[in-house]
């Protein structure tokens, strides 16, 4: 519910409710007055209360307004008792509490009962005189002489004239403390419903503010406030990731000049070395010129991998190389992948082999290029590192229930396996010898972010002297979707 709706909402509620509950209310002191105290509240009795109370208020005004002179007169004296008639009434002039005018025989004590009961703040204002209830207003008024006085009207009113008095109060008093309370729930509920929330995202702000983005922004509250809170949450969020991407590129421009500054300076040292020795002449035969432009460009050629790796590898990190996902049949995707990298395995005598223990046709959703580079980069690795007069590399097609495993296994000389949980990590070399092969140290670093860019998992297991599983784990698909 919106805050418009709940305002709506609670305004009505507010009004219609304490309406209800003195309705209620006014039934039940009906029942109870009518049958425990046998007294009759009809609406006849109410009627008859009200004009008698009506036509008193009048009179009283009307003496009120009028001159001394008028209220000294007989015929006016005589004409408000005529008009009390209606109701039965009876008046009493004073003057100097002495009586010039009365329609009733009183007496000084029921005088002095009326004067006392109209000065009382209560509004009943009833007087028992000859063992009749009447009900009493009072007039003061100024004689031309300047003598004070007092006009007292009666009106006689049945036995239990005083219980609707009563119910009127009662009922004026119900409504007022329902709607009171009501008013106050209602109040707080919404401010409950609203200032809560609120209050909860200033201290959320507050802590941001101080650069703490750890804070998650609870949605609570009406439509507005939830949306408002979304949106806090939505820029926590992005601020987050945009701090923490800020620290990736610290991170990598760290690791660039680093690596730049360390790696490539064998490579620029030999070349310059071997510059050196063609312009001093040490290379004064054709061939051994040769050998040294060889050797330049070999090293120039490492540099150039080195810095391609690391560009990918900071990409891949920053999560800013894209990924062109397609469903694909694994098993014809190893066919091609072992075509492509065959001529180049039969050079260093390896023997590369598919073995399939799929259950038919199987998809998985992969970026085709990028995953070749994966492939490609283990194999490479497997045949610079080959220790065998005849190596062999195998790759294995398997599955579980939701996934594709692949294992890609060498028979060469293993890695220790204090190391092989480090092989993924960027510059990484299990031992001098490795240290010393062309590369970047990055290619299995570089493998594992596309791997895990693709949703998969990437682990090695291997024994040394026997050789190394590198594989990877991939979610399968059927041909129109995930399974």
């Amino acid at each position: 519910m919106n805050i418009k709706k709940r305002l709506i909402f609670s305004n009505t509620v507010t009004v219609i409710v304490p309406f209800v509950i003195t309705i209620v209310a006014a039934v039940l002191f009906i029942f109870i007055s009518s049958t425990i105290f046998k007294k009759d509240v009809s609406y006849d009795n109410f009627k008859k209360f009200i004009f008698i109370k009506t036509q008193l208020a009048d009179t009283s005004n009307i003496v009120r307004n009028q001159s001394s002179y008028n209220i000294e007169n007989i015929k006016y004296q005589q004409y408000l008792h005529q008009k009390l008639s209606t109701i039965n009434g009876e008046i009493i002039i004073l003057k100097n509490n002495t009586i010039i005018f009365t329609s009733k025989d009183v007496n000084k004590i029921d005088i002095e009962k009326c004067l006392v009961e109209a000065n009382t703040k209560f509004e009943k204002k009833l007087v028992e005189i000859d063992a009749t209830s009447y009900m009493v207003e009072v007039a003061p008024i100024r004689f031309s002489d300047s003598n004070r006085g007092n006009v007292i009207l009666l009106a006689p009113v049945f036995r239990y004239s005083s219980i609707l008095e009563e119910f009127i109060i009662f009922i004026v008093a119900i409504f007022l403390i329902s709607f009171i309370a009501l008013n106050m729930y209602m109040s707080y509920l919404l401010s409950k419903r609203i200032i809560k929330p609120l209050s909860l995202l200033s201290i959320a702000v507050g802590e941001i503010s101080k650069g703490d983005l750890s804070l998650e922004i609870i949605e609570v509250g009406d439509q507005e406030i939830k949306k408002l809170c979304a949106d806090f949450e939505k820029m926590r969020i992005q601020l987050k990731d945009s701090i923490r991407l800020k620290m990736k590129y610290d991170e990598n421009r760290t690791m660039l000049v680093s690596s730049i500054s360390h790696d490539l300076k064998t490579p620029i040292t030999s070349i310059k070395g071997y510059v050196n020795g063609i312009l001093d002449g040490v290379a004064n035969t054709p061939e051994k010129a040769e050998r040294y432009l060889k050797t330049i460009y070999s090293k120039a050629t490492q540099m150039d991998i080195m810095i391609n790796d690391l560009l990918l590898y900071s990409k891949l990190d920053l999560s800013q190389l894209p990924f062109n996902f397609e469903n694909t049949d694994i098993m014809d995707y190893f066919k091609y992948c072992i075509h492509e990298s065959a001529p180049e395995l039969e050079k260093s005598n390896i023997e590369i082999c598919l073995e399939n223990n799929l259950d038919g046709l199987k998809y998985v959703k992969i970026d085709r290029e990028r995953l070749m580079r994966v492939i490609l980069n283990i194999i490479d690795n497997s045949r610079k590192y080959m220790d065998k007069e005849q190596g062999k590399i195998t790759i294995i097609l398997r599955e579980t229930n939701s996934s594709i495993i692949i294992e890609i296994r060498d028979n060469g000389s293993g890695i220790d396996e204090n190391d092989v949980n480090k092989i993924f990590d960027r510059f990484y070399r299990a031992d001098a010898a490795r240290s010393e092969a062309n590369g970047s140290g990055l290619g299995l670093a570089i493998a594992k972010q596309i791997v895990e860019g693709h949703g998969g998992t990437i682990w090695a297991v291997s024994h040394e002297n026997e050789g190394t599983s590198i594989l990877m784990s991939f979610g399968k698909i059927s041909n129109k979707g995930v399974l």
